[in-house]
């Protein structure tokens, strides 16, 4: 009896997905649990596992194509795990084949790197290759494989520039434009950043920071920080704990305008963005106020590690009372970051770059930081705003004044 494979629902305001890769094609046995297919929607990326044991019998909507909740995407037939093989099984960890064969295959080859076995010529496709030869109207065959086993990889295809000769181009071969989807994260993106313009009165004030004493702090407490909790004492961590000391003297840039109403919180929660796999993400440190500097590292390498795997859960990234970002990981000097709304404030921090500046009659070298604050002028002034910034200057070249809360 076929067993229905569906588009689970994923959230209250999501309806449609777009199918981002299958980790097993039409006649392959899969076990239980395993996943079988990656749905993508406009803030996150998860995998669907299959309901049973057994073999995908039909696949009904291909790479790059959107889905329904509730519509179904292909169907599986009940069977046992074919004797003395695990050949096209998938599963999370890998498949028994795969790493059976990575004992004869360079160290590169990871168990997670099965591949679809799609492709021309017995050619294995990476899923995220997969993925992007139909988003770019391409076949296993036209991109050379360069992965352990000829595996064909994402970069393959990044790389991938065939010459074409076009009409347009007045003869000149060698130029082409690679027609592209936007991925539905890339689309939702646009669109809060646009709506963010035209709804709300942005306005952004700026300041400098002169990181030294922040930086001596790290220096001095680093090796019993890393000995202790296994994670390095970064920046991010100062600069939350002083966000929140900012924010707790400047209530209004913690608000939030709802219809004629100003909705003021007593909680912190602190989305941080983090560049993932397809593209920014802002997962939220719920309660912030309450962790310490160590718990506010762990959080956030976390976040960073499963952001990159595109393991980010959509509650993780709903809700937040205020963004910080750093460009400064980049190389960014300086910029103006957008408000995410509904929230009222947006941090950019930047790059630390030693600059001559006047110290006590004096001109010295000093590594300093301009930091940038973008603000709902509907909800908050001038005043505050400048305010709240050089609260979090005063904070982070003091750094014993958020130990003290002074």
């Amino acid at each position: 009896m076929a067993v229905e494979l569906k588009v689970p629902a994923v959230g209250e305001s999501i309806t449609e997905v777009h199918i981002g890769a299958w980790h097993a094609e039409k006649g392959s046995y899969v076990d239980a649990d395993a996943n079988v297919v990656e749905l993508e929607t406009d803030k996150a990326t998860f995998d669907v596992p299959a309901p049973i044991n057994g073999i995908i019998t039909e696949i009904l909507k291909k790479v790059g194509e959107q889905a329904s909740v509730g519509e179904v995407i292909g169907y599986m037939e009940p069977a046992e795990k074919p004797a003395g093989s695990d050949e096209g099984s998938s599963d999370s960890g890998g498949s028994k084949s795969a790493q059976t064969s990575s004992k004869s295959e360079p160290a590169a080859a990871s168990a997670s790197d099965s591949g679809s076995g799609n492709g021309n010529g017995g050619t294995r496709v990476m899923p995220a290759a997969e993925r992007l030869l139909a988003e770019k109207g391409l076949s296993a065959g036209d991109v050379k494989a360069t992965g352990p086993g000829g595996r064909l990889l994402k970069e393959d295809v990044l790389s991938h520039r065939p010459a074409v000769a076009d009409s347009s181009t007045n003869g000149q071969a060698g130029r082409h434009e690679d027609i592209v989807p936007m991925s539905p994260i890339r689309q939702r993106i646009a669109e809060r950043l646009v709506s963010a313009q035209h709804n709300a009165a942005l306005l952004t004030t700026f300041n400098e920071i002169d990181m030294a004493n922040v930086m001596a702090f790290r220096k001095q407490y680093q090796d019993t920080f890393v000995k202790k909790y296994g994670i390095k004492l970064g920046f991010m961590s100062f600069f939350v704990k002083a966000t929140i000391d900012a924010l707790n003297a400047f209530p209004q840039i913690n608000a939030e305008l709802r219809d004629k109403n100003l909705v003021y919180r007593n909680y912190y929660d602190i989305g941080v963005a983090i560049g993932g796999g397809k593209g920014l993400v802002v997962p939220i440190i719920r309660n912030a106020e309450r962790l310490s500097f160590a718990e506010i590292e762990l959080t956030i390498a976390e976040f960073a590690k499963r952001a990159q795997a595109n393991k980010i859960g959509l509650d993780e990234l709903q809700g937040g009372t205020f963004t910080i970002t750093n460009g400064g990981v980049y190389g960014s000097l300086l910029s103006t970051p957008i408000v995410n709304p509904p929230q009222s404030g947006v941090l950019g921090m930047h790059g630390i770059v030693d600059r001559p500046v006047a110290v006590n009659g004096e001109v010295v070298i000093r590594p300093m930081m301009y930091v940038a604050l973008t603000y709902d002028h509907r909800v908050v002034d001038g005043k505050e705003a400048v305010s709240f910034l050089r609260r979090i200057k005063e904070v982070v070249e003091d750094p014993a004044r958020m130990l003290m809360e002074v």
